[in-house]
């Protein structure tokens, strides 16, 4: 399903879809640092594969990556990125020790504590969408990568069903800021094209059934 597929209805479901699973990752990320979470408005993007680098950050990144499995076998993803001076915040923030500097290399306790803050919160984003949509999403264990952003997508990309058959996809992408820590991150949901389809097959039943 690519963008000439998709009405404008559709797509403004697909964003609120993303916006109520991000509040409730940013809930959950504000409650275990005791500080308010700022959300930006999700934004939906189809972009065509051979571009992919231009629309994201060419600095290295901490990533949390999960796979969604559930009613569909291979659903896609759900990424946690945090800037690698955001992550050494959050972890000192989680851990109460190690190294105040937000420059210094990640250590394998860092990695630990970001394996755990990624898995409760793409748990939140998930279990919000799947209350809306009725379907069973389930995140795998988690995987924290720390690299640049395109090349950790254009990797996951190659392990999606069907991927050679189609040359746009989709990208969901939302901010969440903590200013008392001056912490920032963002969550990226690339759906498969299965899953896709049937978020929004979901999202259409419930659109006829408010009518």
């Amino acid at each position: 399903m690519t963008a000439e597929k998709i009405t404008y209805e559709q797509s403004d479901s697909l964003l609120e879809l993303g916006n109520i699973g991000a509040a409730h990752a940013a809930t959950t990320l504000s409650t275990m640092l005791s500080a308010l979470i700022g959300i930006q408005i999700p934004n939906i993007s189809f972009i065509k594969i051979e571009e992919l680098h231009k629309h994201l950050d060419t600095g290295e990144v901490a990533h949390v990556i999960v796979q969604i499995q559930g009613d569909v076998h291979s659903g896609g993803y759900v990424i946690l990125h945090i800037p690698k001076g955001s992550a050494a915040k959050l972890t000192n923030l989680m851990t109460g020790c190690g190294d105040p500097n937000p420059d210094r290399e990640l250590t394998e306790m860092d990695r630990s504590a970001i394996d755990e803050l990624g898995n409760i919160m793409v748990s939140a984003f998930l279990d919000a969408c799947a209350e809306l949509l009725d379907l069973v999403l389930l995140p795998s264990p988690p995987t924290s990568v720390i690299d640049i952003p395109h090349a950790v997508i254009e990797s996951i990309l190659l392990t999606l069903p069907g991927i050679e058959d189609i040359d746009e996809i989709v990208l969901f992408k939302t901010d969440l800021t903590c200013a008392d820590h001056h912490i920032d991150c963002n969550i990226t949901f690339l759906p498969s094209k299965e899953m896709l389809s049937l978020m929004i097959e979901r999202l259409d039943n419930l659109l006829s059934s408010e009518v």
